[in-house]
C-alpha cells in the first residue's frame, strides 16, 4: 500500500511540475505577443514621423525623397523584409540627420520642432521595444531548449520564436537634442 501511495505522490509531483512549466511556456509566448505588437506599434510611429516630416516640405528635396522612400517601404514591407527595411529607415535617418545644418532647419520650421521632438522620442523607443522582445524571446528558446519540454511537447504547436534583428541605431544628433 505504501508503494501505491508513493508512486501517486511522485505522479503528481511530475503532473504539477510538467502544468507549471507549460503554463511557464505559455506565459513567455503572450508576453512575446504582447512585445512584438509593441515593437510594431514603435516601429510604425517611427515611419509615420519619419514620413509626415518627409512631405511636410521642411528639408531639402533629395532629404525628403530619401526619407519618404525609406519609410514608405518601412511601412508596407511584407514580414520577411521587414528588418531589411526598418534597417533602411534607420539608416535613411542617420543620413538625414547627420549635419546639424538639417536638424536645425527643421527645429526653425513652423512646427518643425515638435515633429523633430516626436521622432527622437520615437527613435529612442524603437530600440527598447526590440531589446524587450528579443529578451523574451531568448526565454522562451531557453525553456524550449529544455528536454522536458522537448520530450512532452509542451510547447504544442506553437512556432519557435524568432527575435528581431535590424539596424536601430538612432541618428545621434537628433537623440541627443531631443
Amino acid at each position: 500500500m505504501t508503494t501505491y501511495i508513493l508512486i501517486a505522490v511522485a505522479l503528481l509531483l511530475i503532473t504539477v511540475y510538467l502544468s507549471w512549466t507549460a503554463g511557464r511556456l505559455d506565459r513567455l509566448h503572450a508576453r512575446i505577443d504582447t512585445a512584438r505588437a509593441a515593437l510594431d506599434a514603435q516601429l510604425l510611429r517611427r515611419a509615420s514621423i519619419a514620413q509626415e516630416l518627409a512631405t511636410a516640405g521642411i528639408l531639402d528635396p533629395a532629404a525628403s525623397m530619401l526619407l519618404y522612400q525609406a519609410a514608405h517601404a518601412a511601412r508596407q514591407a511584407e514580414e520577411e523584409q521587414r528588418e531589411v527595411a526598418e534597417s533602411e529607415l534607420s539608416q535613411a535617418l542617420r543620413a538625414v540627420f547627420a549635419e546639424k545644418a538639417q536638424l536645425e532647419a527643421v527645429r526653425e520650421a513652423p512646427g518643425g520642432a515638435d515633429s523633430a521632438t516626436e521622432l527622437g522620442a520615437a527613435v529612442r523607443r524603437v530600440p527598447m521595444a526590440r531589446r524587450f522582445h528579443n529578451d523574451s524571446v531568448r526565454a522562451a528558446r531557453a525553456l524550449r531548449r529544455h528536454r522536458t519540454v522537448r520530450l512532452f511537447r509542451l510547447a504544442g504547436h506553437a512556432p519557435f520564436p524568432l527575435a528581431f534583428e535590424m539596424d536601430d541605431g538612432p541618428p545621434g544628433l537628433l537623440v541627443d537634442r531631443a
